[in-house]
């Protein structure tokens, strides 16, 4: 039982008064850190211990992750099973509602949820229909279209009228297979609830208690959905500061909004911060406040003991940045005592987090990568790094598979279950087997399917075309045995990239977005620059052959290093994955003009750079004890080295709460050389005396 007196104990007055008022239209502005999640759990339950039926409770939120945690959390308080309670995302409450209520708008019950690749599958088959030419359909950005003219995001404009007519046929396919999408899950409810008024009113007679968690991310559409199940007894709780996904729907003016369509709304804010010390709160206050239009409010903290500046380092690069992430981290882990996961080092954008992976990797700290793909796991890199393999060791079957035949050379699925089965039965390596075939006729046994050589029969030798395939390959192998030894790595890796051709396989891989392959090319790129890096760092003594890299390499991956001592690992993560998570030592990288505030949104309004803030706002609120933020003073994009800007919002953190560190000069590699040669004449010097 949670009576007053032991809610009292349990909740500062700001969350007492969130948690007892169940009644009437209340606006809950909870600050980052502020117990949101305690509040909504132990409202739900004090409205159940008050004799709310708990099939008239309908809790919203954006996550699966968060409703689960959410019903657990009031299962536990209350210590009752709750088969009744409602807890849901929003699109899954849409489909509940659908399989009850759709055959009102035509469709059957048993309808399909259409994925994203069966909506783009339709499209293709409604373009056929309407006789377009299926090269002229980019149909990953008619996809994007449709969705938003559905969701109303977007209206009918000159250039996209041409896809009027397509829309119109998808729509008509969908209820003809008896399908909905994705955005179907909200649109059609809303459709229903509007048109059939006695449907919508069992909704609200059902659910007298509503609730809705994260209200800053909720979209035009979910907002309608739930004004129009709310009759008067809606609570709503969110953060317009913390509102950072405009760019899929979310619209933090839905709290404005709110507030006009409801009459007499409460409004309850909570402020008060169990996360941060003072210090990290006071710079997130600085920052946040030059946001216009938005809820006046100051975070503030009890938590006092151990506050420390916030530090600003300004290194030279981004490896010059990732080697001081890494070494702080070691260092803290060293006097501090604390885990590896205790850290978190957030980055706004993903092509961020190469350097800063192999500065992980060259020390060996444990990392976790989340909100993209680890630097090193993306198709792209791992291409690369098999062909290094495979040119060191010929006989590397797992890494010649995954080249054989990328690009693309030819060389069918049949033939490579032939060479397996081969090189199995006479216990050899692939390599020894491709070599042994080429200028033979191959065995009666070595035979390919039509599948492989379609003016083959279905049992015929190894065609010429094969084995010339095969042949042009391992001569490939052989003309880079150069990068084995000698000097310029980075400079042959570059070479060997062109040899195959391989923007031209990212073109035909991406056929409908030059965007995305450049995207992939360009880390490539990124990887090559890093050998040059690591060729030209004097630490290396000249130790720069292929065998050396592909050893530091080995070494260093990711996948072999353990959980060190139940140490856990270092949370490498974007700013917008890193929203709802908080740790005690926090490091933000890369806070430059062009990467927070992001170069898009300086380009387009100041309404984006208010969200660019508020993201910045988040990754400060993410730390608990500790924050360090790093701002480059060059950073290589592409082939160039750029200049870059500290970001506009260092300055607006109060300069007494901040220590900074300027950067150390770089020393020129030739001079480092120099210096490292006369020590050793020197100590040569010494030993021959």
């Amino acid at each position: 039982m949670l009576d007053l007196e032991s809610l009292k104990k349990e909740l500062n007055p700001q969350q007492y008064l969130a948690v007892t008022t169940t009644d009437g239209p209340i606006l809950i502005i909870a600050g980052a850190g502020s117990g949101k999640t305690r509040v909504i759990t132990f409202r739900i339950a004090h409205m159940l211990d008050k004799g709310i039926p708990q099939s008239q409770i309908l809790a919203l939120t954006f996550t699966n992750k968060a409703a689960r945690e959410m019903e657990s959390r009031v299962k536990e308080l209350t210590g009752k099973k709750l088969p009744l309670l409602t807890v849901s995302t929003f699109h899954a409450f849409g489909v509940r509602i659908l399989r009850q209520e759709i055959s009102a708008l035509g469709w059957r019950e048993n309808f399909t949820i259409y994925d994203e690749t069966d909506k783009i599958a339709l499209i293709k088959e409604s373009g056929r229909e309407l006789k377009l030419s299926p090269d002229a359909l980019d149909c990953y950005k008619i996809s994007i279209l449709f969705s938003d003219i559905k969701t109303g995001r977007k209206d009918w404009k000159v250039d996209t009228d041409m896809y009027k007519e397509l829309y119109e046929s998808y729509q008509e396919g969908l209820k003809l297979y008896n399908a909905v999408d994705f955005d179907d899950l909200i649109v059609l409810p809303i459709k229903i609830f509007r048109e059939f008024p006695e449907i919508l009113q069992k909704y609200r007679d059902r659910f007298k208690y509503l609730m809705v968690d994260e209200f800053q991310d909720t979209s035009h559409q979910q907002y309608e959905m739930m004004h129009l199940l709310a009759d008067k007894n809606v609570a709503v709780v969110g953060d317009d500061d913390q509102s950072i996904y405009s760019w899929r729907g979310a619209d933090f003016e839905n709290i404005i909004n709110f507030e006009k369509d409801f009459e007499g709304v409460k409004e309850i804010r909570l402020e008060q911060n169990y996360r941060s010390t003072e210090t990290i709160l006071e710079a997130a206050n600085g920052v946040i406040s030059h946001n216009t239009n938005r809820k006046d409010k100051k975070l503030w903290s009890k938590k006092t003991a151990g506050n420390k500046p916030i530090e600003i380092f300004m290194p030279q690069n981004e490896t010059d940045e990732a080697n001081f992430i890494a070494e702080s981290i070691q260092g803290i882990c060293a006097e501090e005592k604390i885990k590896y996961d205790d850290f978190g080092v957030l980055m706004r954008a993903n092509t961020q987090s190469r350097p800063i992976e192999e500065a992980f990797l060259e020390a060996n700290i444990p990392y976790t990568m989340s909100g993209g793909t680890s630097f090193f796991e993306r198709k792209e890199i791992k291409d690369i790094i098999s062909y290094l393999r495979v040119i060191a060791n010929h006989d590397d079957d797992i890494n010649l598979l995954r080249i054989l035949n990328t690009p693309r050379r030819g060389i069918g699925r049949s033939t490579l279950q032939v060479l397996n089965d081969k090189a199995n039965a006479e216990k050899k390596s692939l390599w020894d087997t491709i070599k042994s075939l080429q200028g033979q006729e191959a065995p009666e046994e070595f035979t390919l399917s039509a599948e492989d050589i379609p003016s083959a029969s279905p049992k015929s030798a190894l065609s010429e075309k094969t084995k010339g395939a095969l042949a042009e390959f391992t001569s490939l192998i052989e003309s880079n045995s150069s990068m084995l030894g000698g000097k310029g790595l980075a400079k042959k890796v570059r070479a060997l990239v062109e040899e195959i051709n391989y923007w031209d396989f990212l073109i035909l891989e991406n056929p409908k977005s030059e965007k995305a392959a450049r995207f992939k090319y360009l880390n490539v790129e990124s990887l090559i620059n890093s050998i040059e890096q690591w060729e030209n760092n004097p630490d290396n003594f000249g130790k720069t052959s292929l065998y050396d890299y592909l050893n530091r390499i080995t070494l260093l991956s990711r996948d072999d290093m353990d959980d060190e001592e139940g140490k856990g690992k270092v949370n490498l993560m974007t700013i917008h994955a890193s929203k709802g998570l908080e740790f005690p030592v926090v490091f933000i990288a890369g806070a430059e003009e062009g990467l927070i505030p992001h170069a898009r949104a300086i380009e387009e309004d100041e309404k984006n750079v208010e969200e660019e803030r508020r993201l910045f706002y988040v990754a400060i609120t993410r730390a608990r004890d500790k924050l360090y933020i790093s701002s480059c003073a060059k950073r290589k994009k592409m082939q160039a080295t750029v200049d870059c800007e500290p970001s506009r919002f260092l300055d607006e953190i109060p300069p007494r709460l901040v220590e900074y560190h300027e950067p150390q000069q770089a020393v020129d590699n030739q001079k480092a050389i120099d210096i490292l040669e006369n020590m050793k004449k020197m100590f040569a010097a010494r030993d021959g005396e």
